[in-house]
């Protein structure tokens, strides 16, 4: 296995670390004062500080770096893109900087791997421009979504339209301004195998029938101005010309779509990770109490120690789980993509769960981003699977492996 990163990548990483210290860390107290502070998705605009950046970023080629298609993106494998999520994970704006957030860079892969040429021109043309935003939704309100085959939202054809009925919630980026459309995912046959029912249609979001009904918060916080929509579908009708790939489909899709995705959750998890673990450090060393500097009182070291090592580890973890996914496909990456996704978020929780120790009653307030990195490590225990979903696919695919092992001669 060979992690090391390629020449190009070493060469963008650079650019890419240049571009955060000087363009967008400078960036992220003005583009915080930018927004309202309010609930009502209504009020919300993209600060200007942002479109300013994202000019910038394309301007110097640092645009749509995860896209391993060397025409619309940079052409890097899942490899060669860990490190630079990793930077971009430093900071909550930047990965919209690059045109590397989410739920647009899954949406624009499955419109590039998946979408029909129209599609492409229409959707994925101004989404890789940076002109629209876009959504996702799969999860549900009624059901234990942690197993997808709950689904209850439909999607049945009509002659040449898709008529789609159900409720999504926690579909992240639906109050965007710039916000355009939801990849959609429903039932569109009962009767078939259970993972040959669903397809996804895309769903302008002006189309009559759609209603964002709230924004969710999370810990109080919306993360605006993309937050996670609650939304309804009234016998919306749509084309069937935006079926993605066909009736039946959409849990291929979502394979297809959540392996690479789950890599850029956790590189960007990491590079959180390090800067709690950077505050907490730089915040130890400066602060005194009974005589010393906090990062020689009580179990702080081996905090600190503890961190690192278990940041390391996280990495590389990850790092297998991207060589892996470049070299063998998903089918041989599906163990090791679950345990990225159970151990790089705990792990980003409790460097910023520490962090907020250190800083005490400084870590719970606003005035440094701790809680918001300890949120955001939160939600990735749940957000594409639970934990528990995740240990029980590795436990079932090591049964498997183990049982492989004892036939053998």
């Amino acid at each position: 296995m060979d992690f090391a990163p390629s020449a190009r990548t070493q060469a963008l990483a650079e650019r890419l670390a240049r571009f955060m210290r000087d363009e967008v860390a400078p960036a992220e107290s003005v583009y915080a004062a930018a927004l309202s502070g309010r609930s009502d998705h209504r009020t919300w605009r993209q600060p200007a500080i942002m479109e300013t950046l994202k000019e910038k970023a394309r301007a110097a080629g640092l645009w749509n770096l995860f896209l391993p298609d060397a025409e619309h993106g940079a052409g890097l494998s899942n490899v060669d893109y860990a490190p630079l999520a990793e930077i971009m994970g430093h900071s909550f704006i930047a990965p919209e900087v690059f045109n590397c957030s989410p739920p647009d860079s899954g949406n624009m892969e499955v419109l590039h791997r998946y979408g029909t040429p129209e599609q492409r021109e229409r959707w994925l043309q101004p989404l890789l421009a940076g002109e629209i935003r876009s959504a996702f939704g799969m999860t549900e309100p009624g059901v234990a979504s942690s197993d997808a085959t709950n689904m209850q939202a439909t999607a049945r054809i009509e002659g040449d339209q898709v008529v789609l009925n159900g409720r999504k919630w926690w579909t992240t980026g639906a109050g965007h301004p710039h916000c355009r459309f939801v990849i959609f995912m429903g039932l569109n046959d009962p009767d078939a195998e259970p993972y040959k029912r669903h397809m996804m249609v895309i769903c302008p979001l002006d189309t009559p029938g759609v209603s964002i009904e709230r924004m969710l918060p999370v810990f109080h916080h919306y993360d605006e101005p993309s937050g996670h929509g609650e939304l309804s579908f009234t016998e919306v009708r749509v084309p069937l010309a935006n079926v993605i790939l066909g009736p039946g489909r959409g849990f291929e899709i979502a394979q297809g779509r959540l392996g690479p995705g789950r890599i850029h959750h956790c590189m960007r998890a990491i590079g959180a990770a390090e800067r709690a673990l950077s505050l907490l450090c730089e915040r130890a060393r400066a602060r005194v109490a009974f005589g010393k500097p906090l990062s020689e009182l009580g179990g702080n070291p081996d905090i600190v120690a503890n961190l690192r090592m278990a940041i390391e580890q996280a990495r590389l973890l990850t790092l297998k789980t991207a060589w892996t996914l470049d070299t063998q496909g998903t089918k041989a990456a599906l163990s090791l993509i679950s345990q990225i996704k159970v151990v790089v978020p705990a792990v980003a929780q409790q460097a910023a769960d520490a962090a907020i120790q250190i800083h005490g009653g400084a870590g719970l307030s606003d005035d440094f981003p701790l809680t918001r990195l300890f949120a955001y490590a939160r939600v990735l225990r749940l957000a594409d699977g639970p934990d528990e979903v995740h240990r029980s696919v590795i436990a079932k695919l090591e049964a498997k492996a183990q049982a492989h092992r004892e036939s053998l001669p």
